[in-house]
């Protein structure tokens, strides 16, 4: 489809102080990328103010679950494609 919005995450990244969860968004040529637990877009190409502020409110209202499944994310597993 073709206003399809896709999601990507990380596993849990940063240090002690700083753990949080990157996730991208991308919808044909608009990208943006933002984090978990600050549910702040930080980058943006071609999505509008508006998408910007229901992206920024989906990360709020879904950081919970996008939460608990970054910490099941094994980054080696993930990077060599396996399951």
């Amino acid at each position: 489809m073709k206003d399809e919005v896709k999601m990507s995450f990380s596993g849990l990244v940063g240090g002690d102080n700083d753990r949080h969860v990157a996730v991208s968004f991308s919808q044909g040529k608009k990208m943006a990328e933002g984090s978990i637990p600050q549910c702040k877009i930080t980058k943006n190409q071609g999505f509008t103010e508006q998408e910007v502020y229901s992206l920024e409110d989906y990360l709020f209202r879904n950081k919970d679950d996008i939460y608990r499944r970054a910490k099941k994310i094994n980054p080696m597993t993930a990077f060599l494609g396996k399951k």
